[in-house]
């Protein structure tokens, strides 16, 4: 099937490489023409895992191109999915300006039958609102699709070809047979393929990610509770996640959550409830509480120090998580800006992420190029995101290196009482 992906930021890149890699004909439409050469060059300008030698292999194999040119991209697909950013507005809803200015585009562009696919996480009507800036731009029959993605970014190649399930809204039988065709080689295993309407596949992908987000902020209340009562979560996390009508997943505390999803998609779900006239009460509390533990780690500091005047602070891990370069609405920010207020110089390593702190922090803080090299003459560690490098470190290496050897873990990567045979003074979430 020949297919076109407008947008190669991470779902319109992951969703062109994958579609490919199942034997379809891909072009790629962006209107960066410095980041379609880049691709072209074949490089990839975020960091996922796998997803460079995928792109590398399927422009090989001449199933993916690359293009700034979106009309001649719209004529020769029959498929067409839009996968353009969807910011966050002042009032938290979600911006559509982009996804209707390329289905203007594509209604101008239109030469026959083409389906149009929402693959950006957009709010409940706006196919309808796609539908109708189409219509006033060709007189060609076409269909308007949802498709929401559910990638996690560091899994998303194989969340794409492996999914738990593929969600496509659709009001017609034809448009219904081309996604059931595109998505078949992805669900062999047996994943379902849900078709239902336009409105509810859109609002299926805000419901997921609020409930996720709901289950972090829930654990972070519990663990806060534990600190008060003397309990340890990582006790309680095992016990209620043996039921079998909660599970496991997504119960480990922290510093909060981040990326580019579960705040937005948080704030967009709100927003249009509201628009409704309905306050959505639960996600007041998810967001609040969220906000409150991207601080718990400084306030800790507070309590231990006194002052951070004058302390030199080592922060490992800059990524909202590990296997992402990702920093957007990341627990690092608001904590190293706190940091930064505070008086305090501040020193990092993140495995991918330097890069994109520099273009946020620039010279405010100190890159070091290891994780022993951040910590050197630290007053204190302070561990953000859980990379896998982090959880077995040389902790006599790290004793040595620092002033004072105190951590404060907001990932709970380490046993206390370990820690404290190695001579540590050692803060984690929800435990003595």
């Amino acid at each position: 099937m020949r297919v076109a992906v407008v947008g190669t930021g991470y779902v319109g890149l992951v969703a062109g490489a994958c579609f490919a890699e199942s034997g379809n004909d891909v072009v790629c439409v962006d209107s960066n023409d410095a980041k379609i050469r880049l691709l072209r060059r074949g490089k990839i300008p975020i960091y996922e895992p796998g997803l460079e030698e995928l792109v590398r292999r399927n422009r090989t194999e001449g199933r993916l191109t690359f293009t700034s040119t979106l009309p001649k991209a719209v004529r020769d697909a029959a498929v067409i999915f839009i996968a353009v950013g969807t910011p966050q507005g002042e009032d938290g809803s979600a911006d559509l300006k982009y996804v209707l200015d390329v289905a203007r585009d594509i209604g101008r562009a239109m030469n026959g039958y083409k389906v149009i696919v929402d693959k950006s996480t957009v709010p409940v009507g706006t196919s309808e609102k796609v539908r109708e800036v189409i219509r006033r731009e060709t007189t060609h029959p076409f269909s308007v699709v949802s498709n929401p993605e559910f990638l996690k970014q560091g899994a998303a190649i194989d969340d794409f070809m492996r999914p738990d399930r593929v969600v496509i809204g659709v009001e017609d039988e034809r448009a219904e047979a081309l996604m059931l065709e595109l998505y078949e080689p992805f669900t062999r295993t047996g994943a379902p393929i849900m078709t239902m309407d336009c409105a509810s596949a859109e609002l299926s992908k805000y419901a997921a990610n609020a409930m996720l987000a709901t289950r972090i902020s829930f654990m972070n209340e519990v663990a806060n509770v534990c600190e008060l009562v003397g309990a340890d979560v990582d006790h309680v996390r095992r016990a209620i996640g043996a039921d079998k009508r909660i599970g496991t997943s997504f119960l480990f505390p922290g510093v909060g959550f981040g990326g580019s999803c579960f705040p937005k998609d948080v704030q967009a779900m709100k927003r249009f409830a509201a628009d409704k006239s309905y306050e959505f009460k639960i996600l007041n509390a998810v967001d609040e509480v969220n906000r409150f533990q991207k601080t718990k780690l400084v306030t800790s500091m507070r309590k231990h120090f006194g002052s951070l005047k004058g302390k030199t602070i080592a922060v490992w891990g800059l990524a909202f998580k590990p296997r992402t370069d990702d920093m957007r609405e990341a627990p690092s920010i608001p904590l190293i800006e706190a940091l930064l207020s505070a008086g305090a110089s501040v020193q990092v390593f993140d495995p991918e992420a330097a890069r994109v702190a520099r273009g946020i922090f620039g010279s405010k803080i100190t890159y070091a190029a290891s994780s022993y090299d951040a910590v050197k003459g630290a007053d204190a560690l302070a561990i953000v995101t859980e990379w896998n490098e982090f959880r077995r470190p040389d902790f006599a290496r790290i004793r040595a290196l620092m002033r004072s050897p105190v951590i404060f873990d907001g990932r709970n990567l380490f046993a206390p009482a370990h820690m404290k045979q190695n001579g540590f003074t050692y803060y984690s979430i929800g435990r003595s």
